[in-house]
């Protein structure tokens, strides 16, 4: 009779065991969203260029405060013609006339600038946009221009005028002296200009070395 106790307590701690078991946990595995693969460099888009830095329209606008140096050393000295009226020379002139007349007024600028001052041909068609007129080249400078030698100077010497009813003409004179180049220029109206040529002329005649200083 004591095999049953046993039996029963043995059952009892069975369904103890049972009863106190844990639930078991099911565990489910849940797959990753991919990440997407990064852009080979080939497929990246390429940045947009920075912009260029903005120019200027026109150099000339620039140039107009650019301060240029005038020739020093030995000077030229001229006689002018009576009948024109001598102005302040200013910083950028050795000398300046007015000339006045029943077509209006001309003005007579004379300058030097060191060195050749990009050449004749730059220089007269500088005098040739001043007055509207196109660049020329080689073959129209040759036509275009006449050499005098005065007083041991060598001139070129041009005589151009404008189009159109208001036409404007330029007489002028460029003489190497000494590494510098002097420019004598007389501009107006194409009539008072014209009428003064033979004046302009005259003063190219007068046109020497000064004397050195004592």
């Amino acid at each position: 009779m004591k095999a049953l106790p046993a039996l029963a307590t043995g059952l009892t701690l069975l369904v103890a065991a049972t009863g106190c078991q844990k639930e078991e946990i099911t565990t489910y595995r849940v797959a990753k969203e991919p990440v997407p693969a990064s852009p080979s460099p080939a497929a990246t888009p390429a940045a947009a260029p920075a912009p260029a830095p903005a120019t200027s329209g026109t150099t000339g606008a620039s140039m107009a405060n650019t301060p240029v140096a005038t020739a020093s050393g030995n000077a030229l000295v001229w006689t002018a013609p009576p009948g024109w009226t001598a102005k302040a020379a200013g910083s950028m002139r050795k000398g300046s006339y007015a000339v006045k007349g029943d077509g209006g007024e001309a003005d007579m600028a004379i300058t030097a600038f060191p060195g050749d001052v990009g050449g004749d041909l730059a220089n007269l068609n500088r005098w040739r946009g001043q007055i509207g007129l196109p660049a020329v080249g080689q073959a129209e400078f040759d036509r275009e221009t006449q050499h005098l030698d005065r007083n041991g100077l060598h001139m070129t010497v041009v005589d151009i005028v404008g189009t159109g009813t208001t036409a404007q003409r330029i007489l002028g004179a460029m003489v190497p002296h000494q590494g510098a180049t002097w420019f004598f220029k007389l501009s107006g109206p194409d009539a008072l200009v014209a009428r003064e040529k033979k004046a302009f002329l005259a003063l190219l005649d007068t046109i020497k070395p000064a004397a050195p200083a004592k």
